[in-house]
């Protein structure tokens, strides 16, 4: 049975390559040298003394003289090659060949002597040996110089072939021939890095949307018995960073499926039509191998709204790969066995098409993680990190408002960086610290060069800020001042700002005026203003426009809104208002601001002892952190306490607040 089973094995042929025709000339360029030159003869080189001492003896038959190569072949009679002496060259070569093979070659010096030295002895001996006189050609050569420019050409055409066509010549789309095949990567979870849900910290409604989609394709018959569909395909929307990409690698590793992974820039050519082909050989590709996978990272690149910003006049080779894509998704023969994943962070100029259901029939929202979100990604990042001690993650999680899961992952590498360049053998609490004030500020410029004056202006302003958002029941708690450069800026201020779901208009209003507190300072002190309040500037400017164009917060124009969450306004060259609306806009945005630096002013005169007194201190210091305020200032009025889940507590009775309507 054994060996009926070797007999029906299939026996490896060896594959019929390139390298096999490069051998191949190499071997017929070496032939032609090889026979052409009559080497396999037996050709032996002698002197000129010789040849005079077989001239004598009348041995020789015809000298043939190559003049272009200084040489002489010597053809012996057929009585001398009887003789003992020439027995040497007397074998016929071991190749038949019609041509005439000499025994002897000589190098000769100056061709004339040469001539006279054989007309002599000729004449001496009286002799009848025949003296030609001929160029010779190297076959080799010739052939060489004559094939050496076609294949330089041949060569350099299939070079930039290749490199038009986007690769080299392992991948699908790397020789000519092969352009239009998709450059999609097949997941392997043999060889490839697996990542499984266990490793997506957070995004708890997220991964339940996905999972679900993992469990569609084990499956099926739980669903579809019911008369269900399985959905074609998932949006994954949300900031970057947030672990859209890594929900999908879990999906790889957890779907037991062929997985295809490829971005959607790949589909992108400069060649007509390769994207639309590149489309329909991914499909292919997934339906001959279905129930399987397909995931677009960043399917804006194809995906945007056709007919926008088309200036060409042409026909748009990106919009007949989006077309494509939206026949092969639901088109007339579409096979429900593939899933469709795809990612974005630019959910607003994607077509409407692509966005239905029965394309993307679930999209799913992956938004900046909370405190307690937070918590768990830090679990997950600091498993790989040696710590020098227990870890208060809640900490942690609340000094990284905003942070995306990117974010935090990008904190944990800093903060063992850190460590290891402070020649420590494990990671501390501070080292986290700093890993956060590097990334938010920037690195520290401690020898930058600053004068006194400047210094003390830099000091004042960043007291300001300190002064006034402690002063102010909505502005975010203070947590650090620094005068030390940090990064662009000058001086930095740390807050904790509060985590809310929707803003009022009074807490826009504090935070305003705690960012104009710097300039309100320099005021106040010196009576002079300088440019260093740009960012708070641009900051305030930004927060007023919102106020009055967008939230509706302003009396005097009313509960209207100019925003287009669509994203068609930055296709237009018209604003959605008129000229009299826009001035109106102009003096509200204004007043808004000039109302909050009033305030600032006031603020900052009614408490310049404590406004100095944190200056002089932040000037010593350099650095200083809120234990410094409260010396100074006294407790916060209106601090807020939190509980381990970033619920608020009452300060009064020490309880988690009763969660209202709104605030679930």
């Amino acid at each position: 049975m054994a060996k009926e089973k070797d007999n029906n094995t299939p026996t490896k042929k060896p594959k019929f390559g390139s390298w096999w025709i490069y051998g191949l000339v190499i071997v017929l360029l070496l032939g032609f040298n090889f026979f052409g030159s009559g080497s396999l003869g037996t050709t032996r080189k002698t002197t000129t003394s010789e040849l005079q001492q077989y001239l004598r003896a009348g041995d020789i038959s015809k000298i043939l003289i190559i003049t272009n190569t200084n040489q002489a072949k010597v053809f012996l009679t057929e009585e001398a090659l009887a003789k003992d002496v020439h027995k040497d060259v007397a074998n016929k070569p071991f190749f038949p060949t019609t041509a005439e093979i000499p025994q002897y070659i000589l190098d000769y010096g100056d061709l004339q002597i040469f001539q006279n030295e054989i007309t002599e002895l000729k004449k001496e001996n009286s002799l009848n040996t025949i003296v030609e006189f001929d160029k010779e050609s190297n076959l080799f050569m010739d052939l060489l110089i004559t094939i050496l420019p076609f294949v330089l050409i041949i060569g350099i055409w299939i070079y930039l072939m290749r490199r038009m066509s986007g690769g080299g010549a392992g991948g699908a789309g790397g020789q000519i021939f092969n352009i239009g095949k998709s450059k999609a990567k097949l997941f392997d979870e043999k060889t490839d890095t697996r990542t499984s849900f266990k490793d997506v910290a957070g995004l708890e409604g997220a991964k339940e949307e996905i999972e679900e989609i993992v469990e569609f394709l084990k499956n099926p018959d739980k669903y579809t018995s019911l008369g269900g569909k399985i959905p074609k395909g998932a949006l994954l929307v949300g900031p970057p960073g947030t672990g859209k990409t890594l929900l999908a690698k879990a999906v790889a590793g957890e779907a037991k499926v062929p997985f295809f992974s490829l971005s959607g820039s790949d589909f992108v050519e400069m060649f007509v039509g390769v994207g639309a082909s590149r489309v329909r050989d991914l499909f292919k590709q997934a339906k001959d191998k279905a129930p399987a996978i397909i995931f677009i990272d960043e399917i804006d690149a194809i995906g945007r709204a056709r007919g926008k910003n088309n200036f060409t006049g042409s026909n748009d080779e990106r919009e007949n790969t989006l077309n494509q894509l939206l026949t092969e998704m639901d088109g007339f023969g579409t096979n429900t066995n593939v899933i469709v994943l795809a990612a974005t962070n630019r959910a607003d100029v994607l077509d409407k098409a692509l966005m239905r259901a029965g394309r993307f029939d679930r999209q799913i929202y992956v938004d900046l993680p909370d405190i307690r979100e937070r918590k768990e990604i830090f679990e997950v990042h600091l498993r790989p990190i040696k710590t020098a001690e227990t870890l208060d993650l809640d900490f942690l999680a609340r000094q990284t408002p905003g942070f995306s899961g990117a974010d935090i992952a990008n904190v944990c590498n800093e903060a063992a960086l850190i460590a290891a360049r402070k020649e420590k053998k494990a990671v501390t609490k501070q080292d986290f610290l700093d890993a956060v004030d590097r990334i938010v500020g920037g690195l520290e410029k401690k020898n930058k060069i600053i004068t006194k004056e400047e210094k003390k202006t830099i000091a004042y302003h960043e007291a300001g800020h300190a002064t006034v958002s402690w002063m102010l029941e909505h502005a975010a708690p203070l947590v650090k001042v620094t005068i030390v450069p940090r990064g662009q800026s000058l001086g930095s201020a740390w807050y904790l700002p509060e985590e809310r779901l929707i803003v009022r208009p009074e807490q826009m209003k504090d935070e305003m005026c705690a960012t104009l507190g710097g300039r309100a300072a320099e005021k106040v002190i010196f009576n002079k203003i300088s440019t260093g309040a740009l960012s708070d500037l641009e900051k305030v400017t930004k927060q007023a426009r919102a106020m009055v164009t967008i939230y509706g917060l302003n009396d005097k124009i009313g509960n209207l809104t100019y925003y287009d969450s669509s994203g068609q306004n930055e296709y237009g060259f018209t604003k959605p208002y008129s000229e009299e609306t826009a001035q109106r806009i102009d003096e509200e945005i204004s007043k808004l601001i000039e109302e909050q630096y009033s305030r600032a002013i006031e603020v900052l005169k009614e408490h310049k002892d404590k406004l100095t007194e944190l200056a002089e201190r932040l000037l010593e210091k350099e650095v200083i952190f809120k234990e410094d305020l409260e010396k100074i200032f006294g407790k916060r009025p209106f601090e807020k306490k939190f509980d381990q889940k970033g619920q608020e507590i009452s300060v009064d009775k020490e309880e988690p607040e009763e969660l209202t309507e709104d605030n679930k």
